[in-house]
């Protein structure tokens, strides 16, 4: 669990324009630096290498590296394109954030600031025969950091905005989420696993806006619940959808509008959904991938498949055994899990509907099903047979031939 603050720094290293400013920044500072450096220079080194060898190599930088960033800056464009169209455009995001991608990009811009700032800076002879030494040094780093980048660039260029890549990273996103939040199920508070017990008695604290909670802040709730009320009950938790008719949270002892304040600012509530504490936002798109590829317009079983394994790897995750499962931290803020079942049907519930007139789709499904039905965590066995007999359900009304329902059957009745 991280603070909002920390959070949302997160959130803003994640745009590009930060890391490209970050880059441009050390570029500028490192071009000069030959003027700091220059009088620690031996007086008989100008000679020995040529003053004058970096004011070429500059210019051909400076002319470089500005067809390469705007063939980049294409070719990026066109990779958000293809993933809106062809994935879906709740992945896009992730992709805009590539740090591969932002890296490159970074690096292209800062070499072209950098000769532009030493060209600039040997025009008007601030550097000197001892600093244009430096320069040169410094530009040779400069264009083997160059060299590298644009070889990573080709191969990254390769997988940017391919189905598969862009699946892949969907998928990592959920798992990190999903980890996280297995490991620390309650964000460092106590379980709320009987919301009617608080109705009566807590006021409930409603939001100032509509839109999706991103994060929660209970470490700040914590410390709101220590200097005053007794208990504060969160009613939502990221990736719910909240309105100020909602109540996201209920607080018992509370006392002023301004404590009510406080507690609604350690919510933060955004148009769009974030990865980072939702397990389930990421479940969805992997869903939402399968059924795009299963629509008559693109007719790809193969992807919907693959995500299939993907989210089978998921739900392991969630299975799993915990070693050493998160602390209490925070007693006084109660916070409610994340249902086992909410997480099959996010997942599977879209791909056995779309998916129900294709035999291949249901037998990967039915094998997918039993596999999560050894699971021993709670509610695994459960989930795993109802959506086992709801996709077999789907099948049956969809399917044409009688063999291929049979095969579904015998399939089911192993899980059943």
């Amino acid at each position: 669990m991280i603070s909002r603050w920390v959070w949302l720094l997160r959130q803003f290293s994640r745009r590009i324009w930060v890391r490209a400013s970050l880059f441009s920044l050390a570029a500028v500072l490192t071009a000069l630096i030959a003027i700091v450096v220059s009088p620690y220079i031996p007086q008989d080194l100008p000679t020995q290498i040529g003053s004058d060898a970096v004011d070429n190599i500059l210019g051909i930088i400076a002319s470089s590296m500005l067809t390469v960033t705007t063939f980049s800056l294409s070719t990026m464009v066109s990779a958000y394109s293809a993933a809106t169209s062809n994935v879906t455009p709740r992945a896009t995001k992730l992709i805009m954030e590539d740090s591969t991608t932002q890296n490159v990009l970074s690096t292209f811009i800062g070499s072209f600031l950098f000769s532009l700032v030493g060209i600039i800076a040997l025009s008007t002879g601030l550097y000197g025969d001892r600093g244009r030494v430096v320069l040169f040094a410094v530009t040779l780093l400069v264009i083997v950091a160059i060299v590298v980048t644009l070889l990573r660039w080709i191969d990254h260029l390769s997988r940017l905005g391919r189905v598969t890549e862009t699946t892949k990273r969907v998928e990592d996103a959920a798992a990190e989420a999903m980890r996280a939040r297995r490991t620390d199920p309650y964000l460092g508070g106590m379980p709320l696993l009987d919301r009617e017990r608080f109705a009566s008695i807590a006021r409930p604290i409603f939001a100032s806006e509509i839109g999706y909670v991103q994060h929660v802040d209970t470490a700040a709730l914590s410390d709101i619940a220590e200097k005053g009320p007794e208990h504060i009950v969160v009613l939502c938790i990221p990736g719910d959808f909240v309105d100020p008719a909602s109540p996201i949270a209920r607080v018992e002892g509370l006392d002023g509008d301004d404590v009510e304040r406080t507690i609604r600012a350690c919510f933060t509530i955004g148009d769009v959904r974030s990865f980072d504490q939702d397990p389930r936002f990421g479940a969805e798109v992997l869903a939402e991938i399968a059924s795009r590829a299963l629509s008559p317009g693109i007719n790809d079983p193969g992807t919907a498949i693959d995500v299939i394994g993907r989210a089978v790897r998921l739900l392991a995750i969630w299975g799993e055994p915990i070693e050493e499962p998160g602390k209490v931290r925070f007693p006084n803020v109660s916070v409610p899990p994340i249902d086992v079942a909410d997480l099959f049907d996010d997942l599977f519930a879209p791909i056995a509907r779309d998916g129900a007139s294709t035999v291949q789709i249901g037998v990967r499904l039915q094998k997918a099903f039993a596999a999560l039905s050894h699971f021993k965590r709670e509610g695994f066995a459960e989930s795993a047979r109802r959506h086992s007999a709801e996709a077999l359900e789907c099948a049956e009304v969809a399917l044409v031939v009688e063999a291929d329902k049979r095969r579904l059957r015998e399939l089911a009745k192993m899980i059943a």
